[in-house]
């Protein structure tokens, strides 16, 4: 296994990241912008009031997500596996 590859499986591994998490945080953001604009209008300042809906619709994204989610890690470990594979014959044969 050469440090290209090894490059590339953290490239790989770190897209996988951005992918999953990025919509949630995306999500989460505006959902804190919509609550604090509220909360500006209102002049209501309480702390639950941006934890409370955050929580909810992340809950409710990780739901809906969730196969998203399994396939997209389960095709990655496929592949790590694959290359676990590829690289133990070489090592045997080589």
């Amino acid at each position: 296994m050469t440090e290209d590859s090894v490059i590339q499986i953290f490239k790989d591994a770190m897209i996988l990241i951005f992918k999953m998490a990025g919509p949630l945080l995306l999500i989460s953001m505006l959902v804190g912008l919509v609550i604090a604009i509220f909360q500006a209008a209102t002049q209501v300042h309480e702390q639950t009031l941006t934890f409370v809906p955050k929580v909810t619709v992340i809950a409710l994204l990780l739901i809906l997500m969730a196969s998203f989610f399994i396939s997209s890690t389960e095709s990655f470990v496929y592949e790590i596996f694959d290359l676990i594979g590829t690289v133990s014959t070489q090592t045997v044969s080589g």
